[in-house]
């Protein structure tokens, strides 16, 4: 007999051990008769996806030099990966990965791992590869010929160390694939050859499998001149409508959805019509539906709402004419008095309390738009040139510059645009590690070899990009069940001691991997002679006596593991070095928001809490799965509130810690209940803004369940 909304149920039961896989998931949503989450339950269901459907619909072979054959000599493999090793070394790495026995530890990660990353026949009905084969191969991947690095990426893959992002994961090794690369980073400038540029870019990224982001801040806004015809300009909601025509029309091979997202400066003249897209009640004719929406703020305009003014909206045609460079390249803060007080600039005005209430009123209904707090970024950035945009998700942030064009669209100059090479750490496993610098050294030559194995010549503002920065973004996931595995809460004096160790740890450790890259090679990346890693600036803004822990509880967390947090002697040693020896690497470290790899993980996503402790998910044809907390048991379940109970000061109290050893930045998720206002999201902002916060990624709002549609009884609906 079961319990539902409270009521006694007295239908038969099917016994448990004639369940299929879908039902036995099913049942980590009820309680049990003793009021227990019946973890063993979606174990089983892993267990029998296998049994019942993986297995069945495998394509075996006799031993693993008749598989390699039959990929090769069918084009599912590429030889050019396979050539660079004899094959008893192949065999042997196959066999390192598969002697570490792995199993998914729930039903999701199983299913979201044969559904969206295994090799299938081209029919998609049958597998070809098991977890320890992909795992295999993208190693072999990565490693580009280099033994012990593929032995060292199985190892740290393997034993969920380290966890490539979804499109290296899915794409490596397999002759029919698109790139490895996250995502794309593009600017426009105020010129019909660079906006046609774009475009043309946009499909061609797209259709390789990355989202991609455009900043729109250069382009000149509605009614402005053209050729000084006043008048003439459309802004850049048509431009926003072409772009979202096109990542609707290019994917990756069915594989991935195109995906886009464009950034505006708060200060651009079409900013309100820009936000008004994104209204329930938006024409159709201005309304968009898939673009994602980013706003660039600088200090400025919380300055002019903290006094109840009105914020000037500066023609960005009228601003490159003058300063001889492009909107998006100007600090707005600086210049704001004199943009205002110069007659040679068009400008219109609104209130700035009203552009925040705008802002959000469109998050409350959308979601949208993601916000970059431009100053906050730019006073961190160690690198030289200005960041005027992020992402599809809102970690990256890096240094762009501007192409330039001939009659004939040729390039004249390239400019350098920018490309997303992802992977994360899982914080519970790095910290477990038998070896915490090499984990580190490893996942940090992993991605590089993403930057170093990805040329897109089709759009060569990447390629120069890429090939001048090499960066890369080490993120990390399973904060929350790390903490809640050790018995901490989050966002309490422990979590955030923990945080702040942690993350000067990896800081450490990354530099330490870049700089051995470096001096290996010979090389540093484009620029490092003006970055102030070379003048030692970057190091002088740390004090290394507030990277240790202060509380006893993580004191004890770091003696019982490798994790080294470094002294004043060690980060003076590490200045020295850089200084004389340079970083390979121009950019090492973004966190995003890990979402499908966090299951195949068993991670609890990026750093900020759970948002539920059940999670449901609706996937594919299979409808409702549900998905438990990593690290959860019956006995620590007070130590993972949600995100909703939690509230948005201690999250942001999180990410500001971590932030600080960052230099890109880390995709921030803000979680409000279903009673919250537009003045709860409009203090959320001001608060992030104030603690140093670079970026705000989605806001979400809990969703108050229909009558009827869930249980009292079920796990997922404990508030």
């Amino acid at each position: 007999m079961t319990t539902t909304l409270g009521k006694s149920v007295a239908e038969p039961v099917k016994p448990v051990d004639q369940l299929d896989y879908h039902a036995l998931n099913a049942l980590l949503n009820l309680y049990d008769e003793n009021g227990a989450i019946q973890f063993d339950k979606d174990r089983e269901a892993a267990n029998q996806f296998f049994l019942q459907h993986v297995n069945q619909n495998t394509v075996y072979f006799h031993d693993l030099e008749e598989k390699l054959k039959y990929l090769v000599e069918n084009k599912y493999y590429e030889t050019e990966v396979l050539d660079k090793y004899d094959f008893e070394f192949v065999k042997d790495l196959f066999k390192r990965a598969y002697s570490y026995k792995f199993r998914f530890q729930t039903f999701l990660g199983a299913y979201k791992y044969y559904t969206s990353y295994t090799l299938k026949t081209f029919d998609g009905r049958r597998y070809l590869e098991r977890f320890e084969d992909r795992v295999s191969m993208v190693a072999l991947s990565l490693a580009d010929g280099d033994r012990a690095l593929a032995e060292n990426l199985v190892d740290e893959i393997m034993s969920g160390r380290f966890q490539p992002a979804t499109p290296t994961f899915l794409n490596e090794g397999k002759a029919q694939r698109g790139e490895p690369v996250s995502c794309f980073l593009l600017r426009i400038e105020d010129n019909m050859e660079s906006i046609g540029r774009a475009i043309n870019s946009a499909l061609q990224l797209s259709k390789r499998g990355g989202g991609v982001a455009l900043l729109l801040s250069n382009l000149r806004e509605a009614g402005a001149p053209i050729k000084h015809i006043e008048n003439q300009s459309s802004g850049v909601i048509p431009v926003m409508k072409l772009l979202e025509d096109s990542f609707s029309y290019a994917n990756q091979l069915g594989a991935r959805q195109g995906a886009g997202a464009v950034y505006l400066s708060a200060h651009h003249p079409d900013i309100l019509k820009f936000l008004d897209t994104k209204r329930e009640n938006a024409d159709e004719k201005i309304r968009i539906k898939t673009l994602s929406l980013g706003v660039v703020i600088p200090d400025i305009t919380f300055e002019l709402a903290k006094r109840n003014e009105d914020m000037y909206l500066f023609s960005p045609y009228d601003v490159e004419r003058i300063y001889g460079k492009p909107f998006g390249d100007i600090s707005v803060t600086e210049h704001y008095q004199e943009m205002v007080e110069d007659p040679r600039i068009r400008k219109t005005k609104t209130n700035a309390r009203q552009f925040f209430q705008t802002l959000a009123e469109i998050q409350f209904e959308s979601g949208y738009p993601y916000i970059m707090f431009e100053d906050t970024v730019n006073a961190a950035n160690p690198i030289e040139g200005r960041i005027n945009m992020s992402n599809l998700c809102s970690e990256i942030l890096q240094v762009n510059t501007p192409s330039e064009y001939n009659d004939d669209l040729t390039y004249s100059k390239v400019g350098e645009d920018i490309s997303c090479n992802l992977g994360s750490l899982n914080i519970a496993m790095t910290m477990d590690s038998p070896d915490f610098a090499k984990t580190i050294e490893t996942s940090i030559r992993g991605l590089t070899a993403v930057s170093e194995q990805t040329s897109i010549d089709s759009v060569p503002s990447i390629r120069e990009g890429n090939n001048a920065a090499h960066a890369i973004g080490l993120g990390q996931m399973n904060l929350h069940g790390y903490l809640g595995r050790e018995h901490i809460y989050y966002g309490s004096e422990e979590g955030l001691d923990f945080t702040n160790a942690y993350f000067a740890a990896v800081l450490y450790q990354a530099l330490r991997a870049s700089n051995k890259l470096a001096r290996e090679r010979g090389q540093k990346f484009a620029n490092f002679e003006n970055s102030e890693y070379a003048s030692g600036v970057y190091f002088d803004k740390f004090d290394p006596a507030e990277f240790a822990p202060k509380t006893d509880k993580v004191k004890e967390l770091f003696a019982n593991s490798t994790a080294h947090v470094p002294d004043a002697e060690d980060w003076a040693r590490l200045k020295t070095d850089v200084m004389e020896h340079g970083l390979f690497n121009r950019n090492l470290q973004a966190v995003p928001p890990t979402g499908s790899i966090s299951y195949i993980n068993n991670s609890t996503s990026s750093i900020h809490p759970i948002a539920s402790k059940i999670e449901i998910r609706k996937e594919g044809k299979i409808g409702r799965v549900y998905y438990p907390a990593p690290h959860m048991d019956n006995d620590n379940l007070e130590y993972f509130q949600d995100s909703y109970e939690i509230g948005y000061e201690k999250i942001i109290d999180t990410y500001a810690v971590a932030t600080r050893y960052i230099d890109q930045g880390l995709s921030l998720t803000l979680f409000f209940k279903d009673t919250a206002t537009t003045r709860d999201i409009n203090r959320a902002q001001i608060y992030a803004w104030r603690k140093g916060i670079k970026t705000l990624y989605y806001i979400r709002m809990r969703q108050v369940a229909l009558e009827g549609t869930e249980v009292e009884g079920c796990v997922s609906c404990m508030l």
